[in-house]
C-alpha cells in the first residue's frame, strides 16, 4: 500500500496546493477539504499576481482564459494556465502552473498540479492530477459507482475502504493516460504510468507500467 501514499505518487514542490496534504496518508483524504482550502489560500495570494474575480476565485494575470469559459467559485487558476474555449470550472478547483484546461473540458473539485493537461472534452471530478498528468481526448474520471456505495480501493494487498461516495482518480506525476478511456471511481496509477486509449481501468496501476485494453498491466521496458 506504500505505493498509494502521497510521496509516492507526488512532487508536492510542484503545486500551489501542497499545505493541503500535510497530515495525510493518502491523496484522496484531501478531497473533502478542496473547496475551504481554496478560500483560506486564495486570500493570501499576491495582488500583484492573482487577480480576484468575483466570490472566490482568483486568476493569475499571465494565465489565459477565453471569454466563453465557464469559471465557478471557489478556484485558483494558477500563473500561465490556460482555460479554453468552452471549459466549464464548476468549483473547487486549482489549475496549477502551465496547466491546460481545454475545449469543453468540466472540472469539478479537484487539483491539477503544475503543467497538467487536461485538453479535449475531458471530465475531471473529486480527483488529483500530478505534474505533467496527461487524459487524452475525451477520456473521464468515473467519481461515483452505479450502485452509489462507498468507494474502496481495490489494491493487490486488499481493499482500502475510503469513507467517500465520490471519488474519481489519483493520478500520479507523469502519467499519460490514453483517448477516450474511463477511470472507475477509486482508480490509481502511479508515476510515469501509461494507460493505452479506450481502456477501462479499475484499481491500482503500479508506477512506471502500462495498462493495456485487455486489462493486462506490464511493467516497462528500461530505456
Amino acid at each position: 500500500m506504500n505505493d498509494l501514499t502521497i510521496d509516492k505518487l507526488y512532487d508536492l514542490n510542484e503545486t500551489i496546493a501542497a499545505d493541503i496534504f500535510e497530515g495525510a496518508v493518502y491523496p484522496w483524504e484531501v478531497l473533502g477539504k478542496i473547496k475551504e482550502f481554496i478560500v483560506k489560500l486564495g486570500n493570501t495570494l499576491d495582488p500583484e499576481i492573482y487577480e480576484k474575480r468575483g466570490e472566490d476565485i482568483w486568476i493569475a494575470k499571465s494565465a489565459h482564459v477565453f471569454e466563453s469559459a465557464y469559471i465557478g467559485g471557489p478556484c485558483i487558476i494558477d500563473e500561465d494556465a490556460q482555460v479554453r474555449h468552452c471549459a466549464f470550472i464548476r468549483g473547487s478547483a486549482i489549475v496549477g502552473k502551465g496547466a491546460v484546461v481545454g475545449n469543453s473540458t468540466e472540472l469539478k473539485n479537484v487539483i491539477l498540479f503544475n503543467k497538467v493537461q487536461v485538453p479535449h472534452y475531458n471530465y475531471v471530478g473529486d480527483s488529483i492530477l500530478g505534474y505533467k498528468a496527461h487524459m487524452g481526448a475525451g477520456s473521464i474520471t468515473s467519481n461515483v459507482k452505479s450502485d452509489k456505495t462507498l468507494v474502496k480501493v481495490h489494491a493487490d494487498s486488499g481493499d482500502i475502504e475510503t469513507g467517500l461516495k465520490k471519488f474519481g482518480a489519483m493520478l500520479g506525476d507523469e502519467v499519460e493516460v490514453g483517448c477516450n478511456s474511463v477511470l472507475n471511481p477509486g482508480t490509481v496509477i502511479g508515476r510515469s504510468s501509461n494507460v493505452y486509449p479506450t481502456s477501462c481501468v479499475r484499481g491500482v496501476i503500479p508506477a512506471g507500467h502500462i495498462y493495456k485494453v485487455n486489462g493486462e498491466i506490464t511493467a516497462k521496458e528500461n530505456r
